[in-house]
């Protein structure tokens, strides 16, 4: 992957994923919690608190000391980040100068009082470097963990002196817990082969105008509309299409599409391709080229969907053998909330 393609990936520190701020030094203006906060940061004009303007953000007071501040943050998922976004928008004569990133690998669930205790061995991913005020601030990941350290479950986000950053995104590659895998194929547990706690990926769409392909394979149910994954109306031939890396090998038992909160806008019908090219596709337009002379199996016929509903097709599945893929088919567009690819590990 090049440095610009970084975006392509999943947010490992999204509160959907179970991504957290698990402290800060200091928060006066605006809690460390709004970080994390989906969507865009919102301004609202003439909000004041007893402390002072309102800011959908973290903000910190203006530090009459030397040092700087720091939040630390526990990944939803744990992987390897490959890029940082720093959205200091709305923060115009406060915003920090600079940030830095560091990040640790741990086991099990360290309280704050242990990483305060230095539980957390932290490593330098991204050094200091300059922000811009009222911006999306952009930079790629291009140092990991040293060898043996395992893949990246907290980071600690440094900003100098002080100020308020509105949201922080960490678009990074999922890494399985592998004894959980190893144990699953062993005792041929039925798993979402497609879920992104399992490392799915979805790694390209046709369109994603309304709603992220990346929903698709989030855990729990859609929770509206803007959870799922939706297309614009199309007006010419053709249909839509989300492409999908598995989380590991596996053969496709069972698939679930949930079209849950698309009423009127659901697809008419959708089908489901598998196909098994180990080492092929990571995420972007490119990979998608990549597979295009994949060996592609027919898994679901198309089928008609309706509006509003927990689809659920087993026998309606042709035996296809272990996939590393799949190809989802909307026609002709719409929105689904959430795509489950149930099977056992090959």
């Amino acid at each position: 992957m090049t440095p610009t393609d970084w975006s392509q990936w999943l947010d490992l520190a999204s509160e959907r994923l179970g991504g957290a701020v698990l402290a800060a030094n200091d928060e006066f203006f605006a809690p460390k919690e709004s970080l994390l906060k989906p969507g865009k940061p919102v301004f609202r004009e003439g909000a004041y608190t007893e402390r002072g303007k309102w800011m959908d953000g973290w903000e910190t007071r203006r530090r009459r000391e030397a040092g700087h501040d720091w939040c630390i943050v526990r990944l939803g998922l744990q992987g390897v980040p490959r890029g940082v976004l720093v959205d200091c928008t709305h923060f115009r004569g406060n915003h920090p100068e600079a940030c830095s990133l560091e990040g640790a690998s741990l086991t099990g669930h360290p309280s704050v009082a242990e990483l305060a205790a230095g539980a957390a061995r932290w490593c330098e991913l991204l050094p200091r470097s300059p922000l811009a005020s009222d911006a999306e601030n952009r930079f790629p990941i291009l140092q990991e963990l040293p060898e043996g350290e395992g893949p990246c479950t907290h980071l600690r986000f440094n900003i100098y002196p002080d100020g308020g950053v509105a949201r922080l995104r960490v678009h990074g590659e999922v890494v399985p817990d592998r004894e959980r895998l190893l144990h699953a194929a062993r005792v041929g547990w039925e798993v979402d082969l497609a879920a992104a706690e399992l490392g799915g990926l979805v790694i390209d769409a046709s369109d994603m105008f309304f709603g992220s392909r990346h929903h698709l394979i989030l855990p729990g149910p859609p929770l509206g509309m803007h959870d799922g994954w939706e297309t614009r109306r199309r007006r010419g031939p053709g249909h839509d299409w989300a492409l999908l890396r598995l989380g590991a090998r596996g053969r496709v038992e069972r698939v679930e599409v949930d079209t849950s909160h698309f009423k009127g806008n659901a697809p008419e019908s959708c089908s489901l391709e598998v196909a098994d090219a180990p080492g092929l596709g990571s995420a972007g337009p490119a990979a998608a080229a990549q597979l295009e002379a994949a060996p592609w199996r027919e898994l679901l016929p198309r089928t008609r969907l309706q509006p509003h509903t927990r689809h659920l097709f087993a026998a309606e599945l042709a035996p296809a053998g272990p996939a590393t893929h799949a190809r989802f088919h909307l026609y002709p567009d719409g929105g689904v909330g959430r795509l489950r690819l149930f099977g056992r590990l090959a």
